[in-house]
């Protein structure tokens, strides 16, 4: 394996390790309830059926990133309550506030697709999470379109990122910018994990992005 790949892998094991055990769908269901929403008008609001909804929370299912994001924009949650993770829990690290310690830093694993959340806990019109897509690993099914501003930065491994029509291949240290309006979509399309930098900016009328 490359050395570029190598070390990507004994990144991603250390952070693994590291994070605590988090499972996307229970966490989902429990939120879903706190707002009083039924699968059928979560179905509805998000556009995902109450089948794939259900297969979701019962862990049956890994969903994609756009299946998330449907999802956490119909129950109006912010990135760090999608990951299990509310504000008073995270005063109780004893941290400053602006800081995200390396072993605090929650995971969502969807399969061929990891997400890693770096923001700190009070921080919301600001994302930043690492991004590891395994081989043949992609952001989902159907491009993602919604308004905010995103960018990036390959950390290690190939990736091709798909904005319009518009597709590149992007290598180790190439870095890119885009308006999340334009549908875009994320493909590892090598035979080794890519680790991908990602930044999200939200607009002033959703700070939830």
């Amino acid at each position: 394996m490359p050395a570029s790949g190598k070390n990507a892998d004994q990144r991603a094991t250390a952070h693994h390790a590291d994070a605590p055990e988090f499972h996307v769908g229970a966490n989902l269901r429990k939120l879903r309830k706190q707002k009083g929403m039924s699968l059928e008008s979560l179905a509805q609001a998000s556009g995902v059926s109450m089948g794939m909804i259900s297969q979701v929370e019962r862990g049956i299912a890994n969903p994609s990133m756009r299946l998330l994001t449907s999802l956490r924009r119909a129950l109006n949650i912010s990135m760090q309550e999608l990951f299990g993770e509310t504000k008073s829990e995270a005063l109780k690290t004893g941290e400053p506030s602006f800081v995200r310690r390396r072993a605090q830093r929650p995971v969502i694993d969807l399969g061929m697709l990891h997400k890693e959340l770096l923001t700190p806990p009070d921080r919301q019109n600001l994302q930043i999470m690492i991004l590891r897509l395994e081989p043949g690993g992609k952001s989902g099914g159907h491009a993602l379109s919604y308004p905010a501003e995103k960018g990036g930065l390959v950390l290690s491994g190939k990736v091709v990122l798909t904005v319009d029509d518009e597709a590149s291949e992007l290598e180790t240290g190439d870095s890119f910018v885009f308006d999340s309006n334009r549908p875009h979509s994320l493909r590892n399309t090598s035979d080794v994990p890519t680790e991908v930098l990602w930044i999200i900016g939200a607009v002033q009328f959703d700070r939830f992005l």
